[in-house]
């Protein structure tokens, strides 16, 4: 039974897409990279923007910390709230938070805009510890994340803790912390990509998430 619940933000608890390719293409424009097919862009959520811009772009880590500050130009003033809750996910924090679940956020965006984020979208109340990456890069990696939250959270057995997410960072992230996780099939990743990065495992929909959970 998992007493400690660690879920991922974008593309776990909000569709968060639109606000981020926006503020993708927006950077990417200052620098004259103009993008066709939008759809490639959807690798940027969830993993650290630092690593996409160099990945994708094959930027230097020079060109990779200007573009998020391009990014969060944009991100910050409009693609912040260009976003939604995925559906059932609100009931499923409910029904957790009410049944003793301990639950944390635990993500790569900056913490400062995720407690916006949880804000706007009334979801704030349900968790008891919001873990994110902080605005100068040095705490950006899931891994990373999930070690803060963990240190924060003083659990006494890591049986006890599961991470939820939607790309492979978040499983990747919960092994490097002798932690389980569950992949979501309702974000941006796919079964294959979690699957490959090991997770324990697979919901298909958040009502399969809740059948995980009571368990």
């Amino acid at each position: 039974m998992y007493n400690y619940l660690l879920f991922d933000l974008d593309g776990t608890l909000t569709d968060s897409g639109e606000g981020i390719i926006h503020s993708v293409l927006y950077a990417l424009k200052k620098f004259d990279i103009e993008v066709k097919d939008q759809a490639q862009l959807y690798d940027f959520i969830g993993p650290p923007l630092v690593e996409s811009f160099q990945k994708f772009y094959h930027f230097s880590q020079e060109q990779a910390l200007q573009a998020v500050c391009y990014y969060r130009e944009y991100f910050s003033e409009k693609g912040i709230f260009e976003n939604k809750v995925i559906s059932g996910i609100q009931a499923l924090l409910d029904e957790l938070k009410h049944s003793g679940k301990n639950l944390v956020v635990a993500t790569s965006k900056p913490e400062e805009y995720t407690i916006k984020i949880l804000e706007h979208f009334n979801l704030s109340s349900y968790f008891q510890f919001v873990a994110g990456a902080t605005m100068d890069e040095t705490r950006n990696s899931k891994t990373a994340v999930i070690a803060y939250a963990l240190n924060h959270l003083n659990i006494a057995s890591k049986n006890e803790v599961v991470m939820i997410g939607d790309r492979k960072h978040d499983i990747e992230g919960a092994k490097d912390n002798d932690i389980d996780s569950i992949g979501v099939l309702f974000g941006y990743g796919s079964r294959k990509e979690l699957e490959q990065a090991g997770a324990n495992y697979i919901a298909e929909s958040v009502e399969e998430l809740r059948t995980l959970l009571a368990n």
